[in-house]
């Protein structure tokens, strides 16, 4: 059974924090690159963050600076921890397996101005 199990998300003020995990499980974590992708009602999904296997990470030029991919693979982990929150960071967040092809339920992130 593979899971990847967001958490984390909630209401924020602008310029506040929050630390998004997913959690995994039912595959081989530690063979896939893993991805945070956000979505907001009617727009497309887009990549947000990645982290490769070997621990390599890359942004999205609106986050660069202010958010951080890291990755846990005794704990099947991968996180997003997010500063200076920006009303426009307001979406729902995902992760993804990448060689897998696996996503999460997604996660609700509210920054209000």
């Amino acid at each position: 059974q593979v899971q990847l199990v967001e958490s984390g998300g909630g209401l924020v003020q602008a310029g506040g924090s929050l630390k998004l995990s997913c959690a995994a499980s039912g595959f081989i974590f530690s063979n896939n690159a893993m991805g945070w992708y956000r979505q907001t009602p009617g727009k497309l999904r887009e990549w947000v963050a990645l982290i490769t296997i070997g621990g390599t990470t890359n942004y999205v030029d609106s986050v660069k600076g202010r958010f951080t991919i890291s990755r846990d693979n005794a704990k099947n982990t991968v996180y997003l921890q997010m500063n200076t929150l920006k009303p426009e960071d307001t979406a729902v967040y995902y992760c993804k397996a990448l060689r897998d092809n696996y996503w999460g339920q997604g996660t609700q992130v509210t920054v209000s101005s």
